[in-house]
């Protein structure tokens, strides 16, 4: 079975079992990991976002609009910045790294 590797705020690094045809968000939520996913993967928000190890950003398919225009809305975007919702596991992405940003903004939970 395919692992990955979430490395926390403080730099701490977990790894763990990442079967094939779950997201990342998923995966992160079966371990425990505190990635938000405030709209449970439907691509309304950008709470699961995560930052993708170099190799492995190279292999994943080019994000959607949809996508890119959440990733807009996420605090310490990088340029391998992802929501985590749309990273499905294969076995190509055996050892995938992401980490967490320092922090997210949620704008289900904001009000006008």
């Amino acid at each position: 079975m395919p692992k990955m590797t979430f490395i926390n705020t403080d730099g701490t690094r977990l790894d763990v079992e990442a079967p094939n045809g779950l997201s990342v968000l998923e995966i992160a939520h079966r371990n425990g990991i505190d990635l938000e996913g405030a709209c449970e993967g439907s691509l309304a928000c950008s709470t699961c976002h995560v930052i993708v190890e170099q190799k492995f950003f190279d292999q994943l398919e080019e994000a959607s609009e949809e996508e890119e225009d959440m990733l807009d809305l996420a605090f310490g975007l990088s340029h391998t910045s992802r929501l985590g919702c749309q990273i499905i596991m294969s076995d190509e992405l055996d050892g995938l790294v992401v980490s967490l940003p320092a922090a997210t903004r949620n704008m289900m939970l904001e009000t006008g």
